[in-house]
């Protein structure tokens, strides 16, 4: 049997925002610190370490998971998706961050990151949901500041302005 050691180290490759990624990290490396430390995506936040309060959000291979409770060397061959990779370029908002600009939908914006990830997420597989639907999925979500009231308006006119975007067939 082979011997583990302390100082071992796994090398990732992965797709993470579209961009092949080949990088090294420890056995035990968390993903939120393997984006954040290893690749400088500083967009996901590690709030609760613990999976409760949602700001550490990312999609991987199309699902949604916790970063804080995914091993880095877990990723090995993913596609991954952070908060970084949802503007369409460096110098234009999504249709969903525009819409938490227009509705000033964070303050602090710790938690941020993560609902726009898990939103983005929803609205793709859910065009038309309900205030009570948004409130009900943002259930994983921990946000201090807002009392959600902004976030659920946000969610509601991009699902809108989604709709509208798409060519009717």
């Amino acid at each position: 049997m082979p011997r583990l050691s302390a100082d071992a180290r796994h090398r990732i490759r992965a797709r993470i925002n579209g961009r092949a990624i080949e990088a090294e990290a420890e056995p035990r490396m968390l993903l939120t610190d393997f984006l954040r430390h290893v690749l400088g995506l500083t967009g996901t936040h590690i709030g609760c370490e613990h999976g409760v309060c949602g700001a550490c959000t990312v999609e991987i291979d199309g699902r949604l998971a916790r970063a804080c409770l995914t091993l880095a060397p877990q990723i090995e061959g993913s596609e991954i998706r952070t908060v970084e990779g949802l503007a369409p370029s460096p110098d234009r908002l999504s249709v969903l961050q525009e819409a938490f600009r227009r509705h000033h939908a964070l303050q602090c914006g710790f938690c941020t990151a993560g609902i726009l990830v898990s939103l983005d997420h929803y609205l793709a597989r859910t065009p038309d949901p309900s205030e009570s639907e948004i409130r009900e999925f943002l259930g994983g979500h921990l946000c201090r500041c807002t009392g959600y009231v902004p976030i659920v308006a946000a969610a509601l006119n991009a699902a809108k302005k989604l709709r509208e975007a798409k060519p009717h067939a």
